[in-house]
């Protein structure tokens, strides 16, 4: 266990760092009528090269595409859920013209900038994932500044990330990054909503994010973006199982990242947990989707969370879903709740044949010898996934 003082961790954190990625939110990126702000954008690159100037590489995840587009179209960016048909149309006309405000902006420090825009099949697909991954290095390696964004003018919903916080965790397994920085509208993470309670404090450290009650925390999401301090804080959590520090900060405030370099403490810091996961069981717990569900007795469900078991036959009462073998699986307890995911190394057809039966009685009912004992091996497995 760590036993310096948080504010040291932090320096050596800042000082040590050599890769980050820094997404930013419509919110910040956007004026109150949902236009874009010509001025955030040009401070934010002005940091961002500085930055990169002193030799850390970065990767920036921005939203804002929809919120630009919307703005050309003069469609309504606030209000009733927007159809998906109308964003993807914003997302065409808007993420060519935020590139662009990019590129121009970069360009001024003689930076070089790369749009990569993704979906959440390029990262589930192994094949794939690799592939972009290959990309990131390469262009990280000439010195380029990789802007990210989901590919939101083709995407369909069950391809959706749902949010930028998201896809901006997945890359930092991507890229085996070491900081990740959020800029969010609000000043960092407070004790509670403080637009709906003024009273509300400013955490200045998060030591032990997984043990903060997130959701009586966030009380609702901001106007323009899609995720809110709940989407973030999620994102800090996942980040902080790989070992990653975050740092939640206001982007509207002028040059806090060069202040937050120089040493200055702004926003919230979420340090890594002491007990970080493989960045293997990171992608199957977050770039899969789950196929079906297992839902496992309480000797079971104790047996995964307190003394690092793999899950047996014996333990499963009930299979919901239709799904082959080598599926990702909810693994469910009997009163609804998440204890994670894992890989099963059965169908869901075998599953129903042999549930509730001891480990010894498979191979008979199943009609084959060479199969494992376990349904879902440990090393195959994430407890208390963040979904």
């Amino acid at each position: 266990m760590d036993k310096r003082a948080p504010g040291e961790r932090i320096k050596e954190i800042v000082e040590r760092c050599k890769l980050m990625v820094v997404k930013v939110g419509s919110a910040v990126l956007t004026h109150e009528d949902g236009s874009i702000d010509i001025r955030i954008i040009t401070r934010l690159v002005d940091q961002l090269s500085a930055i990169h100037d002193s030799g850390k590489k970065i990767i920036l995840v921005s939203s804002g595409a929809v919120a630009v587009g919307c703005s050309y179209l003069h469609f309504s960016s606030k209000g009733e859920e927007m159809p998906l048909w109308k964003k993807q149309a914003a997302a065409a006309v808007g993420q060519s013209r935020l590139m662009h405000l990019y590129d121009e902006a970069f360009e001024k420090y003689d930076k070089i900038t790369a749009q990569i825009l993704l979906t959440k099949d390029d990262l589930r697909n192994r094949h794939r994932f690799l592939n972009a991954r290959n990309t990131f290095f390469a262009l990280l390696e000439e010195g380029a500044i990789p802007v990210v964004n989901e590919n939101d003018t083709v995407v369909v919903e069950e391809l959706k990330f749902g949010d930028n916080d998201f896809l901006a965790t997945l890359i930092l397994n991507l890229v085996e990054a070491d900081l990740f920085i959020n800029l969010t509208s609000a000043e960092g993470v407070f004790t509670s909503n403080p637009t709906q309670h003024p009273e509300a404090k400013k955490l200045d450290i998060i030591e032990d994010i997984s043990r903060l009650n997130i959701e009586s925390m966030c009380e609702g999401k901001t106007t323009v973006g899609s995720g809110g301090m709940y989407s973030k804080l999620l994102a800090a959590k996942r980040a902080a199982q790989l070992g990653i520090p975050t740092l939640i900060v206001s982007g509207k405030t002028p040059f806090v990242l060069e202040k937050v370099f120089a040493g200055e403490h702004h926003g919230t810091w979420i340090l890594p947990s002491s007990h970080t996961i493989s960045r293997r069981k990171f992608w199957f717990a977050y770039n899969l989707e789950p196929r079906g569900e297992v839902v496992v007795d309480q000797g079971a469900k104790n047996a995964l969370l307190f003394q690092g078991k793999s899950l047996l036959a014996a333990g499963i009462v009930e299979i919901k879903g239709d799904f082959k073998a080598h599926s990702l699986l909810k693994i469910m307890g009997e009163d609804g709740t998440t204890i994670g995911v894992g890989i099963s190394n059965f169908s869901s057809d075998e599953l129903r044949k042999i549930k509730g039966k001891k480990s010894f009685e498979i191979p008979s009912i199943l009609q084959h010898s060479d199969i494992p004992q376990e349904v879902i091996h440990r090393d195959n497995m994430l407890i208390e996934a963040i979904l």
